[in-house]
């Protein structure tokens, strides 16, 4: 597991070259890429924990050592880095409506870590298939759409509010920076956009003085207070472990709390961090010409191990990060070593309470701005889903199947079952949409099973699967 053969006598390898999981360069530069992927990783892994009231420190430390856990796991032979997971960040929204706080939130999580870890289980020693029968594309990608879209209000109401004109900015640098930027400088789109919003804010306050609106700490009245605050900074310690208490006077350290209700609000982003990391060792399998499919379920099962570690702690949800995937993919370079370097980084960072002042300072406005395109991204990322995998919406199975969870969801539909216990949200919306699409395509299937020369020739094929699983009939 840990003999990485050093090729092309440590340099940066030449044009149409690559470097493979179990490769290396020399030490420097496998440290120096390390810093890259703790770059690239860097602006949503601590965005997100903000966003879900969570410590963004906390969360970078654990981030490190549960990148080095999935490496142990999957040995060594799937590069990939384990960021701040955003398929909670709309459960955790809905539990916080409901009055639960951080330990609410931590303990949905990881029973949540706990169920996909199951499945990765499964995965291992039984194959993908049964997952993709449960779960197919059109489904995936409906229960991807919501945890998304379910967020609008949020940005809406929370951050938006703070400094509409810093998020309008912010979020115009950040869609530039993604798109126009070349190469490595468009895969930290999310890191620059922070700068960039960060010193808008400083350079807003020099100019034009304090702000009036509303903050997550002014139980909804609009109170004058400057954009960026470094008082917390000052007193913050260069070393040791993140401490004080959050917004909600939970420990930022703390243990889960467990309620049926909170955790299954949790448990559809089991679905889209099962989709999520398919997705990414398929990626990564295509780009180094290596099988590893026999992976795939240690893979998923190491992400939900990480995920209830981190949350056993108060940190964030993990999941495996496309923009890491995105260095190697400029980089040619797969080394599974460049992922420790990357993981002591974070370490390192975690253990700087002053950098935790520093990121928890980050300007509401800001926040505003990234998640306005952040939270729209998600989203969209179902609709990619449907395209890849062809999704006809011509099919009734797919339009009726998937329509009713989707409005559910987004739109914020209760359902009340007792005094209690009630579903919503994200959690009735992927209800909504397994039970029908699985209902709606089982009794086609029973449809189409007639007696020889009782029904017509017509070509079907199999709802949610795309056009080419199975045989015409």
């Amino acid at each position: 597991m840990f003999r990485w053969q050093v090729v092309h006598g440590g340099k940066t390898p030449p044009h149409g070259e690559y470097v493979g999981p179990m490769e290396r360069l020399s030490v420097t530069r496998t440290a120096g890429l390390g810093a890259q992927h703790v770059m690239a990783m860097f602006g949503a892994t601590f965005v997100f924990p903000l966003i879900m009231g969570l410590d963004a420190n906390l969360s970078i430390l654990f981030s490190g050592l549960c990148t080095i856990l999935f490496l142990l796991i999957c040995q060594n032979r799937v590069p990939s880095y384990l960021g701040t997971s955003a398929a909670f960040v709309g459960a955790v929204a809905t539990i916080r409506a409901q009055g639960g706080d951080s330990a609410d939130v931590t303990g949905a999580i990881l029973v949540a870590g706990l169920v996909l870890a199951l499945v990765g289980l499964l995965i291992h020693f039984g194959g993908s298939r049964f997952i993709h029968s449960a779960l197919p594309p059109a489904v995936t990608g409906a229960v991807v759409m919501l945890i998304g879209f379910n967020l609008a209000p949020v940005v809406a109401s929370t951050y938006w509010p703070q400094d509409q004109w810093i998020a309008l900015i912010t979020a115009g640098a950040l869609a530039f920076a993604a798109v126009r930027l070349p190469g490595f400088w468009s895969r930290i789109a999310v890191f620059l956009a922070l700068i960039f919003g960060y010193a808008l804010s400083w350079l807003a306050d020099l100019l034009f003085g304090e702000i009036t609106s509303v903050t997550p700490n002014s139980n909804g009245e609009a109170v004058p207070h400057e954009r960026v605050s470094w008082d917390a900074v000052a007193s913050a310690d260069w070393f040791g472990l993140p401490s004080g208490q959050l917004a909600d006077g939970v420990p930022v350290m703390h243990a889960p709390s467990f309620s049926l209700t909170f955790i299954l609000l949790a448990l559809p982003g089991v679905i889209a961090l099962i989709a999520e990391n398919t997705g990414h060792v398929k990626a990564v399998s295509e780009m180094t010409g290596q099988d590893l499919d026999p992976y795939m379920g240690r893979a998923i099962g190491a992400d939900g191990i990480a995920t209830a570690f981190a949350s056993a702690f108060g940190a964030s949800p993990t999941t495996t990060y496309a923009e890491n995937i995105g260095v190697m993919a400029a980089t040619r370079i797969y080394s599974t070593a460049a992922y420790y370097a990357a993981a002591g980084v974070a370490i390192v960072l975690g253990l700087c309470p002053k950098f935790g002042a520093i990121v928890s300072a980050t300007p509401g406005g800001v926040l505003g701005g990234i998640t306005v395109v952040l939270y729209g991204m998600i989203g969209l990322l179902g609709a990619k889903i449907w395209v890849e995998n062809r999704i006809d919406f011509g099919d009734p199975v797919n339009l009726i199947g998937l329509s009713g969870g989707l409005i559910a969801g987004i739109g914020g539909v209760k359902l009340e079952i007792t005094d209690n216990f009630a579903l919503g949200g994200i959690a009735l919306g992927t209800i909504f949409v397994i039970v029908y699409f699985h209902m709606l395509r089982g009794r086609r299937s029973r449809r189409d099973a007639v007696p020889a020369g009782g029904g017509d020739d017509s070509t079907f094929t199999d709802a949610g699967q795309g056009d080419s699983d199975l045989e015409p009939r």
